[in-house]
């Protein structure tokens, strides 16, 4: 995770812009100054399935269609701006073709017990959503919105089957950007 933001502050990958790094594997995510200054971290919930790819058209389906080994969060590089979820929520849309956010943990369901997940110290049982990303609502108000209010910015999320450098091209910085400011 480190290696990705030093990178992207290094090489300007991150363009300037405040970025968030989605560990899929263990289940966090890590939200960073433009600078590359860390600016908070948590456990978060992810896709229930695992895998790094996209599915064809699944921003166009109804969740209900939705398989379960499709529901995955892929891994890539997106420009993610803050907007308006299906309920007029704020969210922070990752891929918004996709219908790919960052949010508030949705807690509709209660046998999905999710708020119970984002506690468990266990990165496997925090793997329930259809693909967004939920944060707990403290760690979206004062980390994630702050972050993003009226700018754009990067959205890293690490692939489960490749190494990162070799879907980012990343490479190792010699020291790390953050402690240079």
């Amino acid at each position: 995770m480190r290696h990705i933001a030093d990178w992207a502050v290094d090489s300007g990958d991150a363009g300037g812009l405040p970025f968030v790094i989605v560990d899929k594997l263990e289940s966090r995510v890590f939200v960073f100054h433009a600078d590359g200054r860390l600016r908070g971290a948590s456990p978060a919930l992810v896709g229930a399935a695992r895998g790094d790819a996209n599915v064809p058209d699944i921003g166009t389906r109804a969740i209900s269609s939705i398989r379960p080994e499709e529901r995955l969060t892929p891994a890539g590089r997106f420009t993610a701006v803050m907007g308006q979820g299906p309920k007029g929520e704020d969210i922070l849309w990752v891929d918004y073709d996709s219908a790919l956010a960052l949010h508030r943990v949705v807690t509709n369901v209660p046998q999905e017990r999710r708020l119970q997940r984002l506690q468990s110290p266990v990165a496997a049982e925090r793997r329930i959503t259809y693909g967004c990303i939920n944060v707990p609502v403290a760690f979206y108000e004062s980390v994630v919105r702050p972050a993003f209010a009226g700018t754009r910015g990067i959205v890293y999320i690490l692939p489960e089957a490749a190494p990162a450098q070799q879907l980012f091209g990343s490479y190792e910085v010699r020291h790390e950007v953050s402690s240079a400011h």
